[in-house]
């Protein structure tokens, strides 16, 4: 459990697909799966028909090896010209007693492009506390990190290159519910927390029917995995879209080395 904290930052990042169904998502007439598959990695601006969810959040549980780690809120609200998103995630039970995790994640982006502008966390994972802000400079083309150690007062400065838009690792949640899932649709586009810029690779593999405590859903089935980057070949995440104009991401399983996790939609809060 003593790197709990690095592990649970890979599930983030593997997690591109999971909290990205708004409400209020209309149906769009975005490309055809093959087109979308051979333009490469890259971060497609919202249909005009695109309305973002504002006020909405949905609350999960977390499963790990059949006990209840902890809970995971992700919602989306306006902040003048950008969109904002903010995702808390705590854990509970034994696995607070072993190692605590309490994050804090705030994301930026521009509501026209999808690209990320800035995100702000507060992280306590285990004896670690650290805040930490990332800018997407696209003029420079590169992330820019600082980070600081709320128990050292150490702090870290680096830069990365990026490409032209990138998604961030909160914002990627709502991303994915823009475009259009069906089966046999892929998708591949970058992904950045900071650090080296991932490919994420994701694919409607098919249908299922999913029972939660909000209700029964048909759901398509999303795979998620980075093809590129230091996340490669680390895990693979499978999540369950509501199987109509809403996408309600209603569950989600990563399975990575070391074991799975499962999230399951418990609630879902309108401001």
């Amino acid at each position: 459990m003593h790197d709990l904290g690095s592990k649970a930052r890979v599930v983030c990042l593997l997690l591109t697909g999971l909290f990205t169904s708004p409400l209020s998502l209309a149906q769009n007439n975005a490309a055809p799966a093959t087109v979308k598959a051979a333009s490469g990695p890259q971060i497609m601006p919202p249909p005009p028909n695109y309305r973002f969810p504002n006020g909405q959040g949905y609350v999960y549980s977390v499963e790990w090896h059949m006990f209840t780690a902890g809970t995971a809120v992700v919602r989306m609200d306006a902040a003048g010209p950008e969109q904002k998103v903010t995702a808390i995630a705590n854990s509970s039970g034994f696995v607070n007693t072993l190692y605590g995790v309490h994050d804090h994640f705030e994301a930026r982006f521009n509501p026209r492009t999808f690209c990320s502008v800035w995100v702000t966390k507060h992280t306590e994972e285990g004896p670690h506390k650290r805040d930490t802000q990332v800018r997407f400079d696209y003029a420079a083309t590169k992330s820019v990190l600082d980070e600081k150690n709320l128990k050292s007062s150490e702090t870290k400065h680096a830069e990365n290159d990026i490409p032209s838009c990138v998604t961030d690792v909160v914002t990627g949640f709502y991303y994915l519910a823009s475009l259009p899932l069906q089966v046999g649709d892929s998708y591949s586009f970058p992904v950045n927390d900071g650090g080296k810029t991932a490919e994420v690779a994701a694919r409607v593999e098919g249908r299922d029917q999913v029972k939660t405590p909000v209700g029964t859903f048909q759901t398509l089935r999303v795979s998620s995995e980075a093809i590129s980057g230091t996340l490669k070949g680390r895990g693979k995440v499978w999540t369950w879209f509501s199987d109509d104009q809403n996408r309600t991401p209603v569950q989600m399983r990563a399975k990575l080395a070391w074991g799975t996790l499962l999230f399951r939609l418990q609630r879902i809060e309108h401001q």
